[in-house]
């Protein structure tokens, strides 16, 4: 089965084939995507000082963290993502689970690593995402974990069903939504 995405040509829904972003009708808008994502790409990921800093205060602010942030660049966690996108057919689980269809393309723990690091190795505990969904399920993770940088762990009981876990996730997008309106 080919990797499809939304063309993103505003307006249209037709489906796009990976790797391109166009459906056949739109796809003249390709190369000025292109250009304009190398420039974007240069610019943003080209300031080290940046990098160093984030990579101090927040990828390596302890050993634990340190230890983990290498192992997203290790091959077995490469290996383990393209089974992961493979076996989701690089759909949002999340999405799914909300009866939507969106391509994904980060691998995320259902449990968060942060609170259960037993379960970092398990294919069973990745799914894939969209960035909006990682998005909002962290923060449904630091709401109800307690997780990330200024969080305070709680006691609460794990959450692995899919479904739950986007329901509860897009509540808490729908209350940022309402309240900053």
């Amino acid at each position: 089965m080919p990797r499809i995405r939304r063309c993103r040509y505003p307006g249209c829904h037709e489906f796009a084939y990976v790797p391109n972003h166009y459906c056949r009708k739109h796809i003249a808008h390709e190369t000025e995507l292109q250009k304009r994502n190398n420039f974007y790409r240069f610019h943003r990921y080209n300031n080290s000082a940046r990098q160093r800093y984030y990579n101090k205060i927040v990828r390596n602010r302890n050993p634990i963290k340190a230890e983990q942030n290498e192992f997203y660049h290790s091959k077995q966690w490469k290996d383990m993502r393209l089974i992961v996108l493979k076996r989701d057919y690089s759909l949002c689980q999340y999405c799914k689970a909300l009866g939507k269809v969106k391509e994904g393309n980060v691998i995320d723990h259902v449990l968060p690593v942060e609170k259960f690091p037993d379960h970092m190795k398990d294919l069973q505990n990745l799914v894939t995402c969209c960035q909006e969904c990682h998005y909002w399920k962290t923060r449904f993770e630091e709401k109800y974990y307690g997780t990330g940088l200024h969080g305070k762990p709680t006691n609460n009981p794990p959450v692995t069903d899919v479904k739950l876990i986007a329901k509860l996730s897009q509540k808490i997008a729908n209350e940022r939504h309402h309240t900053s309106s």
